[in-house]
């Protein structure tokens, strides 16, 4: 069972279940005529345009010169690396198979939690967590979506991966300064500029081509997955301990998988549902340890 509400583990699992949609959304949209380069850049550019309509409308403060150095680093990691590096990816890994690397995130978001956040979570949550991202694995290369031969498409989602990482610590540590969506828009806003000429050229490289439910995968790409989703998942990484939280991801998997098979028509069997509720109680597991001095102090949490 997972905690009462009240901690930072329901945002995390909230933020979860918007970003589950986005591996299946996005091989939707590559492989339906839009390139990965313009579906990479294009969401970012369209989610800039919500942010900054609404920093403008709440008239937010702006971040400090050492915020933006953090923010550049936030901005890198989810609002680039992860988007663009899957969307290549994805262009020859299938939703299951890039769900099998991605389920090392949770891990690689609490080591970085660790050396970012100074968190020091105990030996039994590490043994918990690394069994949960094992389960994780096992349950998705059982789908079909074995690891075999290491190809290029992996060496993207690792790279994906450890951009996320990145990404998720260093916001959820600027979520408790700034507040959790302040975050999420000022890292796409200073983006921007890189994503509008990466999304043009690419236009102009390979003219999009996609009907009506591509452009629809792509909307929710720019809407949720790289904007309204971070709502909840950096608020959730700031009330935190950030170890715990990260280890919700571990559901993403059992649920992009789910997507795949209902919505692209990938494998889906009772093995699925049998592993999924395996991988579920690891990450139940994981975030029920007790993490003592992980956890900031309510007052750190700037609630907006």
């Amino acid at each position: 069972m997972l905690p009462l509400p009240g901690t930072g583990v329901w945002w995390g699992l909230l933020g979860v279940l918007a970003f589950s949609f986005t591996v299946p959304f996005t091989r939707h949209a590559v492989e339906g005529g839009l390139s990965p380069l313009f579906v990479g850049c294009g969401r970012a550019v369209v989610a800039a345009g919500l942010a900054g309509v609404a920093l403008a409308a709440t008239r937010q403060r702006v971040p400090t010169r050492r915020q933006w150095a953090r923010l550049a680093v936030v901005a890198g990691g989810v609002v680039a690396g992860f988007p663009v590096l899957t969307s290549f990816a994805l262009t020859s890994a299938s939703a299951s198979h890039s769900a099998v690397v991605i389920a090392l995130l949770p891990a690689a978001t609490a080591v970085m939690a660790v050396v970012r956040g100074h968190e020091r979570p105990p030996t039994a949550f590490w043994v918990l967590a690394g069994c949960g991202a094992a389960a994780a694995v096992a349950f998705a290369s059982l789908q079909g979506a074995g690891l075999g031969g290491l190809h290029w498409s992996d060496v993207l989602l690792f790279g994906a991966v450890l951009a996320a990482a990145v990404g998720y610590a260093e916001g959820g540590l600027l979520a408790r300064e700034l507040g959790a969506w302040q975050t999420v828009s000022w890292a796409l806003v200073l983006a921007s500029p890189a994503m509008t000429v990466g999304a043009v050229a690419a236009a102009v490289h390979q003219p999009p081509t996609a009907g009506a439910s591509e452009w629809a995968a792509f909307g929710y790409l720019a809407a949720v997955s790289m904007y309204l989703g971070f709502f909840a998942w950096y608020h959730g990484l700031a009330i935190g301990p950030m170890t715990r939280v990260s280890q919700v991801q571990l559901v993403q998997p059992v649920l992009t998988i789910t997507w795949a098979a209902l919505l692209l028509g990938e494998q889906l069997t009772w093995s699925t549902v049998l592993g999924g509720a395996a991988v579920v109680a690891c990450a139940g597991a994981a975030v029920r340890v007790r993490l003592d001095g992980g956890r900031p102090a309510r007052s750190a949490v700037r609630r907006r």
